[in-house]
This record gives structure tokens, C-alpha cells and sequence, in this order.
């Protein structure tokens, strides 16, 4: 399977950044050819201008699309596993990752409203995994209901929401402080979803 993984980290040499590495070296140990969408590195404009805002509240399939949104609809089109490596900050995903779904999620292509059953969606991605590591212990992300609600936001909306069949969220919490034992564990883990992937 060809997979895309999109990493959002302004730092590469970062512990998000060894969780891409983890990650890679799993889905290659499992066969997988693997394409890294680095949004901070490529320089990806996360803004979505009036003229975009225009096109998707018209639903205007016709209007044609910036060439840095074309591209990744390209990259999109020639994968069928989506991987997005971020970390959790305020609850959510970075805002170039953020800016990413509201330029790359183009009306058409990724998405048709339900009473527009004319149009059919392009994306031909079977799977995705959403890896994110957090600060606050996996105890707290879950007493404040924040697994849920990222869940419900990225996977359920964001994901299977356009139509992915299959998509998960592993929300990797303790990092505040940096705990050796901790980070060891999260590479582990984000190994195993690359060779389960």
C-alpha cells in the first residue's frame, strides 16, 4: 500500500518528529511505500483566501484550484493509507495542519453535502491513523473528555466523515516533563502501528 504521511511540527528534530521516524521505519519493516508531506518544510500556506472561502459556500466544482492545492490532491490520489503526525496543542491539531484540511478538503474532491448527490467524492484513501502526542497524562486527556472530542473532531468529521472506511486516533499522553520511560514506550507504539498499518 502506498501510504501519505502528512507531519505538522514546525521542528523536525523533535519528539513528534521521532514518532514519524518510529512510524516510517514500521510501515516500510511492513512492506508500505511511504511519502512524508512535511507542511512546515514545504511551506505549505495554510490560509484559506475569499476566493477559496467563495468557491466551497457556492459548492463551485467548476472554479479552478490554486496549484499547492492541486498538488496535494495529487499526492492524495496516488495513496490509499493517510497518516497525519502532529502534536496536540489546545486541544486540536496545529493550525497548518488545521489550514491544510480547509484548503485540501475541497468541495468535489474530498467531500459533497448529502443533498448534492450528484457529486461524488475522488479520494481513494482506504485507511488513516491520526498519531499525536500530548503533555497531559493519558488520565487527564481522558477526565477532561479531551480523547473524545478529538476523536469526534478528527476522525469522525475529518476522516470518516468524507468517506476514509476506516480510521483511528492514537493520542499519546504523559510527554509534560519529558519522561524517558514514557517517550520509549510512544516509539514503540508508533513502530507497531506502522507494521500493523
Amino acid at each position: 500500500m502506498r501510504v501519505l504521511v502528512v507531519f505538522a511540527h514546525p521542528r523536525r528534530a523533535s519528539f513528534t518528529g521521532e514518532l514519524l521516524d518510529a512510524l516510517q521505519s514500521g510501515l516500510k519493516a511492513a512492506g508500505h511505500e511511504v511519502e512524508v508531506a512535511d507542511l512546515y518544510s514545504e511551506g505549505f500556506d495554510p490560509r484559506l483566501d475569499a476566493a477559496a472561502f467563495d468557491r466551497e459556500t457556492a459548492m463551485a466544482c467548476e472554479v479552478a484550484l490554486p496549484v499547492d492545492v492541486l498538488a496535494e490532491h495529487a499526492r492524495l490520489l496516488r495513496c490509499q493509507g493517510l497518516v497525519f503526525v502532529y502534536p496536540f496543542w489546545w486541544s486540536d491539531v496545529p493550525a497548518i495542519l488545521k489550514g491544510w484540511f480547509d484548503r485540501v478538503w475541497t468541495y468535489g474532491f474530498a467531500y459533497a453535502y448529502e443533498a448534492d448527490r450528484s457529486r461524488t467524492t475522488q479520494l481513494t484513501v482506504r485507511k488513516a491513523l491520526a498519531l499525536c502526542p500530548a503533555g497531559h497524562t493519558d488520565e487527564k486527556l481522558d477526565a477532561l473528555g479531551l480523547r473524545e472530542a478529538h476523536w469526534r473532531v478528527m476522525v469522525e468529521d475529518r476522516l470518516l466523515g468524507v468517506g476514509i472506511p476506516e480510521a483511528h486516533l492514537e493520542l499519546l499522553g504523559g510527554l509534560s516533563g519529558n519522561p524517558v520511560e514514557i517517550r520509549a514506550a510512544h516509539l514503540a507504539k508508533a513502530y507497531g502501528l506502522g507494521a500493523a498499518f
